[in-house]
């Protein structure tokens, strides 16, 4: 019974690793070829040959932006690819390492679940205060919706890392590249 228990949670594990890798490749990568695509044609094209730049395009280039960056913070989590500082942790005896690192990011995570509900407030004040882009006038709203959502997400796979740490001592790290989609 806990072999099968265990092997939930890896297919758990599984699924939300493909699911932030997919999401992450395809829409951030659409979002990516847009940007590039668009600046060139706006620069290049619109700007210096014709004389013509395209009204509001400073505005779509911050928003492909911004889905860029929420799109990167849960898988960036996954991976292991934001910052962390171990300094003191080779002078830690392991039990108290585990321990202080279970604390720390029980204490990431409260701060991220007040962080994604601060986020999700504003997402629903941004159009009452009329807080759009400065051209196109876009709301922000469910672009403040998108990063209260990820900065979510990220707090659970917080959450998924303490479990892991407190069953098995370490964090399986999600590796990119290395395994099929």
């Amino acid at each position: 019974m806990p072999m099968q228990v265990e092997r939930e949670k890896m297919r758990a594990t599984g699924v939300l690793d493909r699911t932030l890798t997919w999401l992450s490749l395809t829409c951030g990568g659409a979002a990516l070829v847009f940007m590039t695509g668009f600046s060139v044609w706006n620069v290049l094209v619109m700007r210096k040959a014709l004389n013509a730049p395209i009204v509001g395009a400073e505005d779509l280039l911050l928003l492909s932006l911004v889905v860029i960056v929420a799109l990167s913070i849960p898988l960036g989590a996954r991976t292991g690819a934001h910052i962390e500082i171990e300094v003191l942790e080779s002078r830690m005896s392991a039990r108290f390492a585990k321990w202080s690192m279970i604390f720390v990011k029980l204490l990431g995570f409260a701060l991220l679940a007040i962080m994604s509900w601060r986020l999700w407030h504003a997402g629903q004040s941004a159009e009452r205060f009329g807080e759009t882009t400065q051209q196109l006038l876009i709301s922000f709203e469910p672009f403040y919706y998108l990063l209260s959502f990820s900065v979510a997400l990220y707090a659970a796979i917080l959450l998924l890392d303490i479990l892991h740490l407190v069953r098995s001592n370490e964090i399986v790290k999600l590796k990119v590249g290395s395994d099929p989609l």
